[in-house]
């Protein structure tokens, strides 16, 4: 669901290189929203599995060798203890990490009218493909470390990029702004976990040593808790009819999933 700030930045991709933008059926991205929420309780779902998967599709199909993204997400937020230090994103690391939450792609047939068809831009390409072509995707973050969101903001400013605090929960403003929908999937993580994204980047600045932890806390206590009314300009009434469901029934959903940690919406 992207935003106004998200289509700004991928224009300004194409000021600096050849740009291949993947759109998917935006009827079924929909439905596949609401059943990663009501399934799995992540609204984002199809986003997760498909930052992984559309990329190598493409890359296969264009017999493109060598794919980057950026960190590896343990070695920046955490995970099994030898998980950071993988430099290969391989079909098992996918399996294991890339945010399926246990769903397979299949398990979305038949559910809601979605096809076979419907779920192959989710599909990760079959190895023996990939093993043939030659195809590999790296961690850029594993070559250039290490990763700082900070200065990695800074240079794509400098180079056009817009950044903006996407709602008062978060911390930096420069992260998670083309996707209307992040600003719900947040909240679900705040409710399920106890933390949320402004948590998140927080402990990321303790690490770097930016921010002290008593200081990173003052800020948690005023930001944490903090429902998205509104996320990079996008009212949450938006997102709702977007995916198909009312206030109400998110909340109801939301409550199957969640433990009240404290005050919410």
């Amino acid at each position: 669901m992207l935003t106004e700030i998200g289509r700004k930045n991928i224009d300004n991709l194409k000021r600096y290189a050849p740009t291949i933008e993947v759109t998917p059926n935006q009827d079924i991205r929909a439905k596949l929203n609401y059943l990663g929420l009501t399934l799995v309780g992540d609204i984002s779902w199809p986003e997760h599995v498909a930052i992984f998967t559309t990329p190598m599709r493409m890359a296969v199909a264009l017999g493109i060798p060598l794919v980057f993204y950026g960190e590896n997400p343990q070695a920046q937020y955490g995970g099994p203890l030898g998980s950071e230090e993988a430099r290969e994103m391989t079909y098992r690391w996918v399996t294991e990490f890339g945010g399926f939450l246990g769903l397979r792609t299949s398990d979305m047939v038949g559910q809601m009218g979605i096809t076979t068809d419907d779920m192959l831009p989710y599909a990760f390409p079959d190895p023996k493909f990939i093993n043939k072509l030659g195809c590999q995707a790296h961690f850029l973050g594993q070559y250039l470390g290490p990763w700082d969101s900070h200065r990695n903001a800074e240079k794509a400013i400098e180079a056009g990029m817009v950044a903006e605090l996407p709602c008062l929960g978060n911390w930096w403003g420069h992260e998670n702004l083309d996707n209307a929908m992040t600003g719900l999937h947040d909240y679900v993580m705040l409710k399920k976990y106890g933390y949320g994204r402004a948590c998140a980047q927080l402990s990321v600045d303790i690490r770097f040593g930016r921010i002290k932890r008593d200081a990173a806390l003052e800020i948690c206590k005023e930001k944490e808790w903090f429902f998205p009314h509104i996320y990079a300009g996008i009212p949450v009434e938006t997102v709702y009819e977007r995916v198909g469901v009312t206030a109400d029934e998110f909340s109801a959903i939301v409550k199957r999933f969640t433990t009240d940690h404290g005050a919410g919406a």
